[in-house]
């Protein structure tokens, strides 16, 4: 029997509001939890504005929580010293979405992907040099690349070095930030597979943003589902893709091409009216309510919580009861 696999991260109840002004907050993160265990990688997903990227850079530190926890190898974040936030983020690193804002223009290859080597103290000299040149040829680019700079590459390569500068100081954690959105799609496989073999090699455990969800569903072990700041559906990449409960969900997946042209003209897309709420002033009860056509009175009174519905299967919806 295979040994249980240890939890190396969990949210409690996370949330981050922005003070938008007049008194008012945005809502983009308003009470996640999930847990991901070490060499695992859950996906994320969701539309754009739902606020994956924010749960991201809240959990790495980019923006300190509102409220709620993350618990990261059994420290809570929130609580540590500047020491140990050092050492955080020694462990805990982020792949950013865009490729050509994520690359200081005026640094050399060699500058951006050692700059955390440096700070963290790990190499010195001609060891330094050799990580460098090691970290580039792991990702799949060559030692002639480290003293160029960031516009003499392309889309693809600007990312394998942004990955190159993830690895560099040897994390456990990554959050990979749609981390292939930005690249043609010719490319995004090549760095999808990449991320699988690192993670293989180097046992690494992801966090895995993205809005295409045919790509989520090949790299995740499990994925949860987020509506306009919460999660609404979570369940192991499998089991969601066969029988996914939430309306959202197979909302979301409905509008997923299948490469067999007799399948993709005879299935039947689910179109969703209405707009998205304001996560400023979002309605009471479930967020989902104005565009649900299961939607009854207790929606729009009480909002679900997210529940086990299944093995491992969690919903946040009055009508899966």
């Amino acid at each position: 029997m295979a040994e249980e696999k240890k939890t190396l991260l969990l949210t409690r109840d996370l949330k981050k509001h922005f003070n938008v002004g007049r008194g008012l907050e945005l809502k983009a993160v308003d009470g996640v939890n999930f847990s991901i265990k070490e060499g695992e990688t859950l996906g994320l997903v969701g539309e754009s504005g739902c606020g994956k990227s924010t749960v991201g850079r809240t959990i790495i530190g980019l923006y300190e929580a509102t409220d709620g926890e993350v618990i990261f190898d059994g420290m809570n974040i929130g609580a540590l010293d500047k020491e140990e936030k050092k050492n955080f983020t020694r462990n805990a690193q982020m792949i950013f979405q865009d490729p050509y804002a994520s690359l200081n223009p005026r640094m050399t290859v060699t500058d951006i992907v050692g700059e955390g080597i440096d700070i963290h103290g790990l190499y010195e000299g001609k060891e330094r040099q050799k990580r460098i040149y090691d970290l580039l040829e792991i990702v799949g680019l060559s030692r002639e690349h480290a003293n160029r700079y960031p516009h003499e590459f392309s889309g693809g390569q600007r990312q394998r070095i942004g990955i190159a500068r993830a690895l560099a100081i040897e994390p456990k954690f990554i959050v990979c930030d749609e981390p292939i959105s930005a690249l043609d799609v010719s490319i995004q496989a090549q760095v999808v597979n990449l991320l699988e073999d690192l993670q293989d090699e180097l046992g690494l455990t992801y966090l895995f943003i993205a809005h295409d969800l045919s790509m989520v569903k090949h790299i995740s072990d499990r994925i949860a589902v987020m509506y306009l700041g919460a999660i609404v559906e979570m369940a192991d990449s499998h089991d969601l893709y066969k029988e996914p409960l939430h309306p959202y969900t197979k909302a979301l997946l409905s509008a997923v091409p299948i490469p067999d042209p007799d399948i993709e003209k005879s299935r039947q897309r689910i179109m969703l009216e209405g707009d998205v709420p304001s996560p400023i002033n979002p309605p009471p009860g479930c967020k989902f309510q104005g565009r649900c056509k299961y939607v009854k009175s207790i929606c729009k009174e009480m909002a679900p919580e997210l529940e086990e519905e299944g093995e491992n299967h969690f919903v946040a919806c009055h009508m899966v009861k």
